[in-house]
């Protein structure tokens, strides 16, 4: 086993044009990548692939080593103690495959974060996780560009009112987070818009978007009652064009 390990967590937005010259820098500096691969044509592999190459170092882009990604349980009935199970069985096995080859290669490698690895991200959890395991691992974290971020910019909007808060969730808390009274809302981590409970906030405005910075980029705004079909079929315009879906919203009332 090497005597030490070196990892870099890099936030890389949505794709090469969201690479910051800080994390480009440090892309350049590593051994190789490691990549979640969850499928044998994963869509989210070919663009970390792409970043890489549109950032090489002199004697070329670095090597990305794809790590088959284990199965989470995904049941829509889950309640909330066993979804957290499930995220930390799925946390766990991530770390004892990425662990594997970390003890083989050493050296330095490097994580790819879709945004910034501070927003609804495992990746530095998962680190943690491997230097449980018995492995020395010394890591860093550097930012970059954020899905509410990017939501913002491209509704050309702030995400707050002057002077008052927002409240970042996932959607399957959105609920939760309405009934403690908050009324201007950024949920992320969502499922298809059909398992969302949106009781009681047909008239708040929703500003949606989906895959953002990629060529399936979908966007929707307007009374979140009249929006809701159109975001479906947005979501699945996006999922169909990149293979892939990430989405998120603001809601808010007004």
């Amino acid at each position: 086993m090497p005597a030490s390990v070196k990892v870099r967590i890099l936030g890389v937005g949505m794709g090469p044009q969201h690479v910051t010259p800080e994390v480009a820098e440090a892309l350049r500096s590593v051994d190789y990548v490691l990549a979640a691969e969850k499928a044998d044509d994963d869509p989210l592999l070919a663009l970390r692939r792409e970043i890489v190459a549109a950032h090489p170092g002199a004697a070329g882009p670095v090597e990305v080593i794809a790590v088959r990604h284990p199965e989470r349980d995904r049941s829509a009935g889950l309640d909330s103690h066993g979804y957290e199970r499930a995220v930390t069985d799925w946390h766990a096995a991530r770390a004892g495959a990425y662990a594997d080859v970390l003890r083989e290669r050493g050296g330095t490698a490097a994580f790819l974060v879709w945004g910034d690895p501070s927003l609804y991200d495992s990746t530095i959890r998962i680190v943690e996780k491997i230097r449980e395991l018995g492995i020395d691992v010394d890591y860093d974290v550097l930012p970059g560009i954020s899905a509410p971020q990017l939501l913002a910019a491209r509704h050309r909007i702030v995400l707050h009112e002057v002077g008052r808060p927002v409240h970042v969730t996932t959607g399957r808390r959105l609920q939760e987070a309405v009934a403690a009274g908050l009324d201007n809302i950024v949920a992320m981590l969502n499922p298809p818009p059909e398992r969302l409970d949106f009781t009681g906030l047909q008239d708040w405005t929703m500003w949606w978007g989906a895959n953002l910075g990629a060529a399936g980029e979908q966007l929707v705004t307007g009374r979140l009652g009249d929006v809701l079909p159109v975001v479906a079929d947005a979501r699945a315009a996006a999922q169909a064009r990149d293979g892939w879906v990430m989405d998120l919203f603001l809601v808010r009332k007004t």
